[in-house]
């Protein structure tokens, strides 16, 4: 066997002889003789390589005639680690065979942090295995939610309360949480503190973020300046331009934990959204070539990782789960915040401490379970384009006494394209019949036409006094902020459809 090596050793160049290959013909061959050689011997390489991990591949698999021969090599260690994921490769992932897959991302601060172990950030991601999309909805740190031997509480509690009863039971206590919440199975969490997400952006070489706003925080806590005495140096001050930029790791998590800002930037609801587009970021440069063909990268951030996050996921299971997600784009993954905007399933209220919290908008969470359970599902883009290209606004009120009717019809109407200025229960609620009240006197013809279709109401271009006092007073009050063009009372036909 020849020792390519010294071979290629003995053919290499010096530089007096390099300098000389433009001008000599002979010098050129061979140049081209090393080059040759070397790349035969990465070929070499590569085959041999090939064929041990074909051979490892049978042997486990019980293909190779000879076994007893062979047996050495299960005193490998890393044979012994392909062994068991071989073995266990044909497992199915827990949700495929619903077609759809839930994992619950978790963020804490961690080590060192304030509130340390309650959840700073809390977002399921679903993945629909038969359209090959995913969705991300963000739940709030506020929303009140039943907590195991606890009672009502804010949901960013679970997990603080499970880590002190039993080290490690946080991600499973805060998945059971959600499952109650979302009437859904959750079955995989993914729980990461703020260390080990710097280290995570850092190692990829930093994350592509577009920014839609420019906003300044003024009060973001300074790293180490907690219990600073003079207040005022326990607070730093954030500013982002709006525009497309990278992000280092320390960078995106202050874009992503800013509570604060100056102006719509400063709720827990832009704050998810932002934190939806950092997951994102995270995963197109995770899936980019420049990580799929680094091993050394891929090993620093494992280790990197090791003492931040906890997770249910197996290797295999994480292997397997990053197949089928990392070829979805951008443009398939949908988006939602349970928010308390006019059209948000979610509304402002005290708690029994008098602590600000989030509550149903209809009483119980029918309305973010049929948010959940539908997110996938779309409208005909050319329907779409005839409602966007009207902007109909729409109010939807419930003529009833069934609990969620308005939320609901209204997350199946903004698919169509319509905005949702509000929802509400109606002063009247016995309606049999829903009915459309148009207030543009048949000038948005196209969204009149398509709201009439999808729910079968009748049409009434004039509005009863009663309905008049109400729109006036909703937005007297400012519970209405925007006149809508239409008012779709929903009656008990809506019920079943």
């Amino acid at each position: 066997m020849y020792d390519n090596d010294k071979l290629l050793q003995d053919l290499s160049l010096n530089e007096a002889k390099y300098n000389q290959i433009h001008l000599d013909p002979k010098q050129n061959t061979a140049k081209f003789k090393n080059r040759w050689l070397r790349l035969f011997s990465k070929i070499i390489a590569f085959i041999l390589a090939f064929f041990v991990v074909i051979f490892v591949f049978f042997y486990l698999k019980g293909s190779v005639s000879d076994q007893s021969s062979f047996a050495w090599l299960n005193n490998i260690p890393i044979i012994g680690q392909i062994k068991k994921i071989a073995e266990n490769s044909g497992a199915p992932l827990k949700g495929e065979d619903r077609g759809r897959i839930n994992v619950l991302l978790l963020g804490i601060g961690g080590k060192g942090h304030d509130g340390a172990e309650l959840t700073d950030s809390m977002m399921v991601a679903s993945l629909d295995l038969r359209s090959d999309r995913a969705a991300m909805l963000s739940i709030p740190r506020d929303l009140l939610a039943p907590i195991d031997n606890v009672g009502w509480r804010k949901i960013n509690n679970v997990n603080a309360f499970a880590e002190m009863s039993e080290k490690g039971s946080g991600g499973l206590a805060a998945s059971q949480t959600v499952s109650s919440v979302l009437s859904a199975p959750i079955d995989y969490y993914v729980k990461i503190d703020f260390d080990g997400f710097v280290k995570i952006v850092d190692e990829l070489d930093g994350i592509n973020v577009c920014v839609d706003r420019a906003f300044d925080d003024y009060t973001y806590p300074a790293e180490g300046q907690e219990a600073n005495p003079v207040w005022e140096q326990r607070y730093e001050t954030l500013h982002f331009d709006a525009g497309c930029q990278t992000m280092n790791g320390t960078l995106a998590l202050k874009f992503a934990r800013s509570r604060h800002a100056v102006g719509p930037e400063g709720t827990d609801f832009a704050r998810a959204a932002r934190q939806q587009k950092v997951i994102t970021a995270i995963k197109d440069r995770a899936l980019s070539r420049e990580t799929l063909f680094s091993p050394k990268k891929i090993i620093n951030i494992i280790n990197d990782v090791s003492d931040h996050l906890q997770t249910n996921l197996s290797l295999v299971e994480m292997s397997k789960l990053w197949n089928l997600t990392k070829d979805i784009n951008k443009d398939d993954i949908k988006t939602r915040v349970l928010d308390n905007s006019p059209a948000g399933l979610l509304m402002d209220a005290t708690g029994a401490d008098s602590a600000y919290t989030l509550v149903p908008r209809a009483g119980n969470f029918s309305e973010v379970q049929y948010l959940f359970v539908n997110i996938f599902e779309t409208a005909p883009e050319a329907q779409k384009a005839k409602v966007s290209e009207e902007q109909a606004k729409i109010q939807v009120l419930n003529g009833t006494w069934i609990s969620g009717l308005a939320g609901r019809t209204a997350l199946d109407l903004e698919k169509y394209g319509f905005t949702i200025v509000g929802t509400a229960n109606c002063s009247k609620q016995n309606f049999e019949k829903s009915v459309i009240y148009d207030l543009t006197f048949g000038n948005k013809k196209q969204s009149l036409a398509l709201l009439k279709e999808k729910t079968d109401a009748n049409v009434s271009f004039t509005l009863p006094d009663w309905l008049k006092e109400d729109l006036s007073r909703s937005m007297a009050s400012g519970t209405t902020k925007i006149q809508p063009d239409l008012i779709l009372i929903v009656g008990q036909d809506m019920e079943n459809n």
